[in-house]
């Protein structure tokens, strides 16, 4: 798609058109710094002015301000007059509520991520106990000195490794970051050219806290982030993109620096490098006991080692969701280190809305989902992954409720709960809700009505809501609980008949009839699919990843959806209301799908599309997709179903048959 086809719509007065065909070179463009990318931007800018579309054209202005290009810097200066209201930042639907007056105040937490100090301490005790009494266990268990010699060697050497890494992980990071994300060491002097609150809260945290300044970071990419990480505070290195600036007020952007400067003050880097050791090592002891138990000499030695290993692997797995908890602890209390630093619990609330935004917005500019927000997804300080539910209702709300309704499925939904026990970090709406919490207890209006939430919340139809989850479950299981049923019938009726061919064939049929259960509930009829748009799919908070939800949707397909695969099969779709992904399956499985996105998925990119799919809802929400249709006539068919029912009827019909033949003998 050439640049002049859009500057010719644009000076005809075809906004529409102009917007759409701008658009598409922009995502096709390699080069994000030539002169027709920008030019490109700027005439996109207009565009989107001609068709009422001021936000977008905000948000793109906001980008063209902080260009390193000094004509492309001056032209977005001239055209801020072209604006009703001359922007300054990017534009945001909730009106702030306003801060406290002084800023220090101690705040309550309320039982909030629970207590920094015991979760680090039990976590530390925990995962040291478990190492000793591994140790200790294989001490005591192998008579040989050899083994033992071996394994106290391998953790030697984990932990040499481990602290040497702690040391030098800032130096290790700080050449990564340069080669992968060329990053900018910059003096205070130019972040507070950039944002003047963030400069005098870096000032006054580290005064009180006599710390040394972070070394401060710029990363030159629009989706908004930021991240810490070094060994000792007064050695850490303070990050953030170029879009924090750019779609963040200079008050919110304050607050993000806050959030990490909490990460700094609390040593979290150091506690999770050292527990993050403990759990390795427990993985270390599982491996070790698992080699020794498969080698000869005394059965009883051997059985005692496979034991120990069992339960080093068990520790292994607690551990791991022991650092997790850990970690979500760590971002409740950064984020209550930012609303007592800065008075503003509003700002960071509204700080992570915008975050989401930003990275939604970036995402549907581009046709793969950025290395910075892939790379930096544990370290930063929201979870890129829960962005497109937030991110789509900051991009059309009118108002805070319409936001508020998306926190209903991560403050209500079990699903919500399961699916954060995975997380590092925790669910958007709990984190809003503890700022908001902070924000009354500074007798400060809050912006996003939790309050409501929560009541609407209660309100929900709990055995609904409970009832679904505890189906999930089964649900999740539906293969192997026919399996064990159809074995136990087996051999049941098998001893009473004499026909051996029961005992085998019962354990199929049963294994087919679960799988077709699972199926037609995890794919439910289509033909009476609603018309919806994304916005409303996230405001359900009924939403399972199981059970899908029938819709349909009429957007614009915007670009793959696996993180930097070119031949990646799924798809982004954008409506009016957001963004969201499309998976593909072929009947072909998956040969089919390489195929599909090596020979069709870049033709299809940019048509305006309806699709039929089954809407399901994790901490990032997707569509399995059934049909597509362009506007120029292409049908695209998705076969999720295709394989469960191949499957669940053929186990069925070889059970039938294995019992059929048997008695015939």
């Amino acid at each position: 798609m050439s640049l002049q086809s859009g500057l010719d719509a644009f000076q005809q007065g075809r906004y529409q058109e102009a917007v759409e065909l701008l658009e598409q070179f922009c995502r096709n463009c390699s080069d994000r710094n030539s002169s027709e990318y920008l030019s490109a931007q700027m005439w996109l800018m207009k565009a989107y002015q001609g068709i009422g579309e001021i936000e977008k054209a905000m948000s793109l202005w906001q980008k063209l301000i902080v260009s390193e290009n000094p004509q492309v810097r001056s032209w977005a200066e001239q055209a801020r007059q072209s604006f009703p209201q001359a922007p300054t930042t990017q534009s945001s639907a909730i009106q702030k509520a306003g801060r406290a007056a002084t800023v220090g105040v101690k705040l309550a937490m309320g039982g909030v991520g629970g207590s920094l100090v015991l979760a680090s301490g039990v976590t530390m005790t925990l995962l040291f106990g478990m190492v000793l009494v591994l140790g200790l266990s294989l001490v005591l268990i192998l008579g040989s000195n050899d083994p033992l010699q071996g394994l106290a060697i391998a953790i030697g050497i984990t932990l040499i490794f481990n602290i040497a890494a702690f040391f030098l992980s800032p130096f290790l990071m700080d050449l990564t970051q340069s080669w992968l994300y060329q990053t900018r060491w910059v003096e205070l002097a130019e972040v507070e050219s950039l944002s003047p609150e963030t400069a005098k809260v870096i000032r006054q945290v580290c005064q009180q806290k006599n710390l040394k300044t972070p070394r401060l970071g710029i990363i030159n990419d629009q989706n908004p982030t930021a991240f810490t990480y070094g060994s000792l505070p007064n050695s850490a290195r303070l990050v953030v993109s170029q879009g924090l600036f750019t779609y963040l007020d200079d008050d919110e952007v304050a607050t993000v620096y806050a959030h990490e400067l909490g990460h700094i003050v609390h040593w979290d880097f150091a506690v999770m490098t050292i527990a993050s050791t403990l759990v390795q090592i427990c993985y270390l002891i599982y491996s070790t006991a698992r080699r020794l138990g498969r080698g000869g000499g005394d059965n009883k030695i051997k059985d005692a080692i496979q034991t120990a290993g069992l339960i080093a692997y068990i520790f292994y797995i607690i551990g791991t969701y022991l650092l997790l908890y850990l970690s979500r602890t760590r971002e409740y209390f950064a984020d209550h280190f930012a609303a007592e630093s800065t008075g503003n619990p509003n700002g960071l609330s509204r700080a992570l809305v915008k975050i989401a935004y930003g990275i939604l917005e970036e995402g549907s500019r581009s046709q793969e989902p950025s290395r910075l927000i892939e790379g930096t997804r544990a370290l930063g300080i929201y979870d890129p992954k829960a962005a497109a539910s937030t991110g789509t209702a900051y991009r059309i709300a009118s108002d805070p409720e319409k936001i508020g309704r998306v926190f209903l499925w991560d403050m209500f939904n079990p699903w919500g709960w399961w699916m954060e026990l995975n997380s590092t970090h925790p669910l958007t709406g709990k984190r809003v809700r503890a700022l908001s919490t902070y924000a009354e207890q500074l007798g400060l209006p809050t912006e996003f009505d939790m309050g409501r939430v929560v009541g609407e919340g209660k309100n929900l139809n709990k055995s609904k809501l409970y009832g679904n989850f505890l189906l999930d479950i089964v649900l999740y299981g539906a293969e192997t609980i026919g399996f064990l049923a159809g074995l136990v019938i087996g051999v049941i009726l098998g001893s009473s008949s004499a026909n051996p061919g029961l005992t085998l064939g019962m354990p199929l049929i049963g294994l087919g009839i679960g799988i077709s259960i699972k199926a037609l509930v995890m794919f439910p009829s289509y033909k009476q699919a609603p018309e919806t748009d994304i916005l409303t799919l996230m405001s359900d908070p009924y939403a399972s990843p199981l059970r899908g939800q029938p819709a349909k949707l009429e957007g614009q397909l915007i670009g793959r959806g696996d993180a930097g695969y070119k031949f990646g099969s799924d798809l982004k779709i954008q409506d009016r209301s957001g963004m969201l992904y499309l998976h593909y399956a072929s009947r072909f499985g998956p040969i089919g799908n390489f195929l599909f996105g090596m020979k069709r998925v870049q033709s299809l990119i940019g048509e305006q599309v309806g699709a039929v799919g089954w809407f399901r809802r994790g901490v990032a929400p997707w569509m399995d997709l059934i049909q597509l249709q362009s506007e120029n006539g292409t049908i695209v068919n998705s076969y999720h179903r295709f394989w469960s029912f191949i499957l669940g009827g053929g186990s069925i019909i070889l059970g039938v048959v294995l019992i059929m033949f048997l008695n015939s003998r």
